[in-house]
């Protein structure tokens, strides 16, 4: 185990291995078990922020990309769950759920008959912006442990990795 660096659970998990099956190479398991736990905690201190706005973290997720998307604040079911990545049964019960807290509307397209589009309504419209400020300022916070050039780094590290996930498999 090194030590020029902290331990953490992970290390644990890793001295274990190495006792266990020291001729076995699991170091992929660091990199691999330092982004879950990463992944675990950033939700849980996320998440905090959002609840006190009364929103989840789906909630906020699903406000937030209508906001962005601009003025009106509107996108079809298929464009949101592609870029939520979550199934289209999902999207459905969730846009029933925001429906019923009047975040979201439903209206008809003016290009297809057939289909519908999703809007913030103006109290969504007016939840975001709030919960939005707070949780930039929260995940500026939890980054503000990290010095700049380890950020610049960490983001360039994880932007070539996130790349190398997103391609299609052959």
């Amino acid at each position: 185990m090194p030590t020029d660096k902290p331990a953490d659970a992970v290390d644990c998990i890793l001295a274990q291995w190495a006792r266990e099956r020291p001729d076995l190479d699991v170091s992929p398991m660091g990199v691999i078990g330092r982004l879950s736990r990463c992944a675990a905690l950033l939700s849980q201190r996320l998440d905090s922020v959002f609840a006190e706005y009364g929103l989840s973290g789906w909630e906020f997720d699903v406000l937030a990309t209508l906001r962005r998307a601009g003025a009106p604040y509107c996108l079809a079911p298929t464009e949101l769950f592609s870029s939520l990545m979550v199934t289209s049964g999902t999207m459905t019960h969730r846009l029933k759920v925001l429906e019923g807290k009047g975040w979201i509307e439903r209206q008809a397209s003016s290009l297809d008959a057939r289909s519908t589009l999703v809007r913030l309504s103006g109290e969504g419209f007016a939840l975001v912006e709030r919960a939005l400020e707070a949780h930039v300022a929260n995940e500026r916070a939890i980054l503000s442990a990290l010095p700049a050039r380890s950020l610049d780094a960490l983001e360039k590290r994880l932007a070539e990795l996130l790349a190398a996930l997103e391609k299609p498999s052959t």
